[in-house]
């Protein structure tokens, strides 16, 4: 292979990562050194079920791609051995993946290093505060169970009414 193609193979890794980059709700840089293969294997298993895009790439082409997405501030973030978590559906879930699965699998290896958070540069504190949000689907839920008990209640008044009026007649 000469090196033109080379180049060119690395160029088309690096627009591939920057293009999940922007596309991403959120994504979650971790260091992930001291973490077995079974690990790894069950920790994308996991990332799959939640909709979520696990990956390992070099450095140097996760920092280009930062760049070339607008997420410069992480170049700090791609030093040690780093894979990405990406999702496009729901912002909590790449941080609550990794949050989840250190605290099930109780690894102190697993660290996340940052990431971004709805097109923002988010430090540790903040991935972690977000890892405890509910997901997207559970906060919708309780959203329409809240909407709903009124007009349930509503519905249960005037069906006692009608009922009184019923009885009396």
């Amino acid at each position: 292979m000469s090196s033109e193609a080379i180049l060119n193979q690395k160029k088309e890794i690096v627009k591939e990562i920057a293009d999940k980059m922007k596309a991403a709700q959120s994504f979650v840089l971790v260091d992930y050194k001291g973490i077995t293969v079974e690990q790894v294997t069950l920790l994308r298993a996991k990332a799959r079920q939640m909709g979520v895009d696990y990956k390992i790439y070099k450095n140097t082409f996760m920092n280009f791609a930062a760049k070339q997405a607008g997420y410069e501030e992480l170049s700090s973030c791609f030093e040690g051995p780093t894979a990405v978590a990406f999702c496009e559906s729901d912002v909590v879930a790449p941080a609550k993946l990794i949050a989840e699965f250190v605290k099930d699998n109780r690894l102190q290896t697993l660290n996340i290093k940052g990431g971004v958070i709805d097109k923002t540069v988010a430090d540790t504190d903040t991935i972690m505060k977000i890892s405890q949000l509910p997901s997207k689907e559970t906060l919708l839920a309780k959203m329409l169970g809240s909407l709903n008990a009124p007009i349930a209640s509503f519905a249960r008044v005037i069906n006692a009414i009608k009922e009184q009026k019923e009885a009396s007649a």
